[in-house]
């Protein structure tokens, strides 16, 4: 099937710079939030990256002008009726999920495949929340979405192959490279990346090495772009700390518990670059 008209759920962080990609990448766009604050704060989230190309010429005014009048913004689940993809950049909550996809699937065409940017939940629960299991899939993009050339694509036991054929090739359009995973806890890459990012805590909070140490030590000793802490920061400690939990709860596995400091971290706020303190002071 081809795609050529996609939705996206959410205009935060991810979502802006998914909606960006794919409209830059030719296609129609509609993008949704729950309010028009929202939605007027991920357009103008959206627009800035644009601009800074027309500056760097990197793309042209009419270029930008293009790319903008591809994107319909809304706060009305109905507009998505004509899209034949869907993809849900909502916040990391199960029951916010099923709602969504419930939503989607009474709108949407019965071609149309529903996908969810979930970076750790099960894509399996979220699916079962329609009648079109089949037809749903994980598209986990990386942020910066419009940086990351990655996008992880995650199926469940119902995924058709035909749903895996569409979005494969909808992502190598948007410049991306695909990789594929089942639908265990955090796939491929949060699976092999989150226990050295809590493991780097724990070094921390045993008082083994300074923050600074520690960083440096993977980025010259293991030519990482960043330290451990520092992209901990950038991810969001809030966000770290659920993708934990929810790992955690589906393996009872200790590699994946979130230590004490992460805990205590997220309770006093200090949740990395975006409360502007974390491991780090970025105020």
């Amino acid at each position: 099937m081809a795609i050529k008209k996609v939705g996206v759920v959410g205009c935060g962080l991810m979502g802006s710079g998914i909606t960006q990609v794919a409209a830059q990448s030719g296609y129609d766009v509609v993008v949704s939030e729950i309010n028009e604050d929202l939605l007027n704060k991920g357009m103008k989230m959206l627009k800035g990256p644009l601009a800074k190309s027309v500056e760097k010429g990197k793309i042209t005014k009419e270029q930008e002008a293009a790319i903008l009048g591809r994107i319909k913004p809304t706060t009305n689940v109905e507009d998505f009726s004509g899209c034949d993809m869907v993809i849900e950049a909502a916040v990391e909550n199960m029951a916010i999920k099923k709602k969504v996809f419930a939503d989607l699937d009474r709108v949407c065409p019965p071609h149309a495949v529903l996908a969810t940017n979930t970076s750790c939940l099960s894509v399996t629960e979220v699916a079962m929340a329609t009648k079109r299991p089949d037809h749903v899939i994980g598209t986990h993009f990386f942020n910066p979405v419009p940086v990351m050339k990655l996008l992880e694509l995650v199926t469940t036991i119902v995924t058709s192959d035909e749903t895996l054929k569409s979005t494969r090739a909808f992502g190598e359009s948007l410049g991306k490279t695909v990789i594929v995973a089942k639908d265990t806890p955090a796939f491929i890459v949060n699976r092999i990346l989150t226990p050295m990012m809590l493991e780097a805590i724990r070094v921390l909070e045993a008082g083994l090495a300074t923050r600074e140490d520690i960083d440096n030590g993977m980025v010259l000793g293991c030519n990482h772009p960043m330290g451990p802490l520092t992209l901990a920061d950038f991810v969001g400690l809030d966000t770290m700390y659920f993708i934990t939990e929810a790992m955690y709860a589906e393996t009872k596995d200790y590699k994946f518990a979130a230590p004490l400091l992460l805990k205590r971290m997220v309770a006093a706020g200090r949740l990395g670059r975006k409360t502007g303190k974390g491991f780090y002071d970025y105020k």
